[in-house]
């Protein structure tokens, strides 16, 4: 079993402590493999295996315990009777209120509880209302890049990371592409099935949806202008052009649904000068650039913001909240801050001319401040400083510890 020694340094100092253990994340980006993870390392404590008890809920064997009362008993019969018992309930969405049977085992029983869920009902949002102060949550994301070359290594001996970026942009990061050689057709056959399955069962399914065929174009607009800003007025003036009309506030309810299947991430604008966040033209960035190839297809064209999505996600995987900046008339790709930290980001795929090289660096020098500041590109010789702004191979970026 491949470690993902990331999530399990941040989980495993919660083992035995008096919160629930909330997963969440879009499917199929490894949640169950953590809790067999976790799992794995309750045995290495000398837990028993009788004390420790798993259900997942994806599977037809749990189809007549998913209501509150029939889980509730289920799991109560189960319980030890001298000693902890850990439970582990995975996609704990598909329980109606389960929220309700996580809360009466934490208070009248001695247990550890873990759960996993892929949808707006896993959301902190949502979860803070349920189990308010009895919970740590951790968000799982697709491989980051450098998990993705410990997958490869596996069955390939010898990885340039600069030339593995490419394969990394076109096959994304779910865990299941990467457990053997596919071909691109193969990998986007598999990332087709997880994008249908949490269409039709998050979205469609879960929120009654009839005009399928709408929400499929919003979904086809939005994939086709990650890292573009756009509103929810745009995306039905377009549909309108091609004689689809639609409401506003149906788009803005369909983005979210997106959102909360965890599908997209929403990138908020904050104005550097005003120093305020900004409510209008956000941009929306994948989960994995893997659904965009799986649902468009592959083009050349698309490569620049694929890798603008794949920096995204990586400052999200190291826990820092993303924005995208506005300096007056132009954008920073990102500014990234976690606590007393800040980032500045662009991220372009080369420095091919003066005028890239004038637009990229010139909008970072215009922020007077000490705050690190990178351009990241793939150009064979990025590297060095100018101007105190720091040139990195995107390749590099990812597998450095340096933020």
């Amino acid at each position: 079993m491949f470690e993902r020694t990331l999530y399990m340094q941040k989980i495993l100092p919660y083992i035995d402590t008096p919160f629930v253990k909330v997963l969440t994340g879009v499917r199929r980006c490894g949640k169950t493999t953590l809790l067999k993870m976790l799992m794995h390392e309750l045995l290495s404590r000398g837990i028993s295996q009788e004390y420790i008890l798993h259900y997942n809920f994806d599977s037809l064997e749990y189809e007549d315990v998913k209501t509150t009362k029939a889980l509730y008993a289920q799991i109560k019969g189960r319980l030890a009777s001298n000693a902890k018992t850990y439970i582990f309930l995975d996609e704990i969405q598909e329980v109606s209120d389960w929220e309700h049977v996580v809360n009466s085992l934490m208070s009248d029983f001695d247990v550890d509880i873990y759960v996993t869920g892929s949808n707006s009902r896993m959301m902190s949002s949502e979860i803070s209302t349920y189990l308010t102060g009895r919970y740590v949550s951790f968000r799982i994301y697709p491989l980051s890049f450098s998990e993705y070359l410990l997958f490869r290594k596996q069955y390939t001996n010898e990885l340039d990371p600069h030339a593995s970026l490419a394969e990394y942009v076109k096959y994304g990061g779910f865990p299941a592409i990467h457990l053997q050689h596919y071909s691109l057709a193969e990998a986007y056959t598999i990332v087709q099935d997880i994008y249908n399955s949490t269409i039709f069962t998050d979205i469609v399914k879960r929120n009654q949806i009839r005009r399928i065929d709408q929400l499929e174009r919003i979904v086809r607009f939005v994939f086709d202008n990650v890292g573009q800003t756009f509103s929810a007025s745009s995306i039905a003036k377009y549909l309108k052009s091609e004689n689809r009309n639609i409401d506003i506030e149906t788009v803005y309810s369909y983005l979210s649904q997106l959102e909360r299947a965890y599908i997209i991430h929403r990138c908020s604008r904050y104005d550097v000068q005003g120093k305020e966040l900004l409510k209008t033209q956000e941009k929306f960035y994948l989960a994995d650039t893997a659904f965009r190839y799986s649902v468009l297809g592959y083009t050349q064209a698309s490569v620049a913001t694929m890798l603008e999505n794949v920096v995204y996600l990586e400052l999200l995987r190291r826990g820092y909240t993303v924005y995208v900046g506005k300096l007056d008339d132009a954008e920073i790709d990102f500014i990234a801050t976690k606590q007393e930290e800040k980032l500045y980001i662009q991220v372009t795929q080369q420095i091919a001319s003066s005028t890239t090289e004038k637009r990229e660096y010139g909008r970072l020098l215009t922020i007077h401040d000490n705050y690190p500041k990178y351009v990241l590109c793939t150009d064979a010789f990025a590297g060095g400083n100018y101007e105190g702004i720091k040139t990195m191979h995107i390749a590099d970026f990812l597998l450095s510890g340096e933020y």
